[in-house]
């Protein structure tokens, strides 16, 4: 039965890639209900203009949305095109992942990581929140995956843990004793912190790295476009979940390059 999944790695990606689409969709739901303490289970999709259910046929990922042409089947009131732009995404990064994963122990820890990720981007992105349910329990996720996966070494993702939050939490308190005023919310330093946990403790500067980047080149750009200088504000979390997914899919090898500089050994 499992044989052209283990055998076939072309199939096998495309398995993970509708895999990724289905958790897309849900993926929208806990996006939409979670901040607004609404249950992810029920009721069933509904649209938000009429109230009416959406058929199934209308709510096959990536799909329905392009065949209704991103409008309800019964009011035709638009649907938000971040819909198919997170199943898409979210289908993506599982089947890149698979493609660089394997059959491994760390497939599922990573599948289970990136979902998380992409959910609580567009939450911060929508709220400047990153909910706790996301962050703490991803931290204590993580550590028990270290213990129990024979490819991680729990110490290291404790010290991961201990350096992501604790840099974050430092760079926190410095500048509200310089300035008085929190520049960071305690929702990234918990994000760091669960980053570190899954991704051990070498990923950490390398994320806080793209993520201060990429972060400051978007920042100066939505500064500048917007006529708002340093008032400017931006959510932190989705550049952070940038540097862990593009440290899974090939910035560990940047990160030993790094570290190689300073310990040889």
């Amino acid at each position: 039965m499992f044989d052209p999944l283990l055998e076939n790695p072309e199939f096998a990606t495309a398995m993970f890639f509708i895999l990724g689409a289905l958790l897309g969709s849900f993926a929208n739901v806990v996006i939409y209900r979670l901040p607004a303490e609404k249950s992810v289970v029920r009721p069933r999709s509904s649209c938000q203009s009429c109230g009416q259910m959406i058929p199934w046929h209308d709510n096959i990922p990536i799909v329905s949305w392009f065949l209704r042409g991103g409008r309800c089947r019964f009011c035709k009131a638009r649907f938000s095109f971040r819909y198919p732009v997170v199943e898409l995404l979210t289908a993506c990064l599982f089947a890149v992942c698979f493609a660089i994963d394997g059959w491994s122990w760390s497939l599922l820890e990573h599948l289970l990581f990136i979902w998380a990720l992409v959910v609580c981007t567009f939450i911060d992105f929508d709220h400047m929140i990153l909910p706790d349910e996301f962050t703490l329990s991803g931290i204590v996720i993580g550590l028990v995956g270290a213990a129990l996966n024979p490819e991680r070494s729990f110490l290291d993702a404790l010290g991961g843990f201990l350096l992501g939050g604790g840099f974050l939490w430092f760079m926190a308190w410095l500048y509200y004793a310089l300035t008085g005023n929190e520049g960071m919310g305690g929702g990234d330093i918990k994000l760091l912190g669960w980053i570190g946990a899954v991704l051990g403790a070498m990923a950490v500067p390398y994320v806080i790295l793209v993520s201060a980047v990429t972060g400051s080149i978007i920042g100066l750009a939505l500064a500048v476009g917007q006529k708002r200088g340093l008032k400017t504000v931006i959510p932190y979390g989705p550049y952070l979940a940038l540097g862990a997914v593009s440290y899974i899919f090939g910035g560990w090898t940047l990160a030993q390059q790094y570290w190689g500089f300073f310990l040889p050994n």
